[in-house]
C-alpha cells in the first residue's frame, strides 16, 4: 500500500523525501516562508504545495485526506537558545495548528519533530501537555524519542532531535500499530567529513583572506583538513569528533555562523550545498539560481537529517501494513 502525507511546516522538504524515500506519496505540504517555498517547490515540483500561513486555512479538509501527516513544527519557543517561553510564544503556539489538522483529516499515523530541549522545557510541562493533546483529546498513541544523526542516520554531524510518533484509535485499547512500533537501532557510521566535502575550489567568497580580522587566529588554530571548525566570538573551536556541529537557521545571520573547514587551497565556510548534505539530501538537491546564500543557509539549517526520518517513516509503513494491508 503507498500511504498518501501531508507535511505541515515542511521547509525545504527534509521530511517530506524521507517519507519519498520509504515510498509514500507525498501528496500536500505547507510551508510559510517564501524562500523556503521556491526551493521546495524546484526539488519537488510534483507536490502540491501551498505557501501561506497556516493559521489562514481555515479548512484543512481542502488540502486533502491523507494517511499520515508530518510536522516539523517550529522549536524556537523551546530552545535553550530562545527565550524557553513554550506555549506562551506565539510561535510554540503552532503546535496547537498541527493538533488541529490531525483532528479534522484523522490520519493513520503522525510525525512530529522537534528540538530534544522540548521535553524538559518548564520542567516537563510543555511535553506533558503535547501528550495529552494527542492522547486525550485526539486519541492517539505517543511515541517519543531522541535521535542524533550521527548514531541513526549514517550522517556525519552531530544533530539531536526529538520525534514522536502516534497512531489513530490508539491511546488505549488496541495498540497493534504501536506495540508493533520499533524505534530505530544504532546503525554505524560509515560517511566521513570527507565524504560530503567538494574537493574541488569553490568560489573566492567562501574562503578568508588575509586582510579579515580572524584570519591570523583562524590560521594558528586550523591545523587539520580532517575536521571542521567553528568561530566562536573570540576564538576557534575545533571539532575533535570529526564530525559537523549541529547546523543551525542563524547559520544565515552572520558569516561567522559557518561552519569552517581547511581545504587544499585555504580556510573557507562550508557551502549552502555541502549544508544540506550534512543534513543527508542527495546530491541532486538544488537551491534557486540567484537566491541569497544568507537564504539558503537559514534554510539548511532549518532542515531535518532524510536519513533519519527515512528510516522511522519505514518503520511507520511497516506497522501501518500490519494494520491496513489486505
Amino acid at each position: 500500500m503507498r500511504y498518501t502525507v501531508g507535511s505541515l511546516f515542511a521547509g525545504i522538504g527534509g521530511i517530506c523525501l524521507g517519507f519519498k524515500q520509504a515510498g509514500c506519496k507525498v501528496t500536500w505540504a505547507n510551508e510559510i516562508d517564501e524562500k523556503a517555498c521556491e526551493t521546495y517547490a524546484i526539488n519537488f515540483p510534483e507536490h502540491s504545495l501551498h505557501c501561506e500561513d497556516i493559521n489562514k486555512i481555515t479548512n484543512p479538509i481542502e488540502l486533502g485526506k491523507v494517511d499520515i501527516i508530518t510536522s516539523g513544527f517550529p522549536c524556537q519557543a523551546f530552545s535553550v537558545a530562545g527565550y524557553r517561553k513554550g506555549f506562551n510564544d506565539p510561535r510554540g503556539n503552532l503546535f496547537f495548528e498541527t493538533a488541529r489538522f490531525i483532528k479534522e483529516i484523522k490520519p493513520k499515523a503522525f510525525l512530529l519533530e522537534n528540538v530534544k530541549n522540548l521535553k524538559g522545557h518548564d520542567k516537563g510541562n510543555t511535553f506533558k501537555a503535547i501528550e495529552e493533546i494527542i492522547t486525550q483529546d485526539l486519541g492517539y498513541s505517543f511515541i517519543n524519542f531522541v535521535l542524533n544523526s550521527k548514531d541513526y542516520g549514517n550522517t556525519p554531524q552531530t544533530r539531536e532531535r526529538i520525534y514522536m510518533v502516534g497512531f489513530r484509535n490508539e491511546s488505549k485499547g488496541d495498540k497493534k500499530c504501536t506495540s508493533n512500533f520499533q524505534i530505530p537501532k544504532k546503525i554505524q557510521l560509515e560517511k566521513s567529513i570527507k565524504d560530503v566535502l567538494d574537493s574541488e575550489k569553490q568560489d573566492e567568497k567562501y574562503y578568508y583572506k588575509e586582510d579579515h580580522q580572524y584570519y591570523p587566529a583562524l590560521v594558528k588554530e586550523m591545523t587539520s583538513k580532517e575536521t571542521v571548525y567553528q568561530w566562536r566570538r573570540v576564538y576557534v573551536r575545533e571539532n575533535k569528533s570529526n564530525l559537523c556541529p549541529t547546523l543551525t537557521a542563524n547559520m544565515g545571520t552572520g558569516g561567522h555562523n559557518v561552519p569552517l573547514i581547511k581545504d587544499g587551497f585555504g580556510i573557507r565556510k562550508l557551502n549552502p550545498i555541502e549544508c544540506t548534505k550534512f543534513q543527508g539530501f542527495p546530491d541532486s538537491f538544488r537551491f534557486p539560481e540567484k537566491m541569497a546564500n544568507s537564504h539558503c543557509y537559514k534554510q539548511a539549517g532549518n532542515s531535518v537529517v532524510v536519513p533519519v526520518i527515512k528510516r522511522i517513516a519505514d518503520e511507520i509503513v511497516r506497522v501501518l501494513d500490519l494494520k491496513y494491508k489486505n
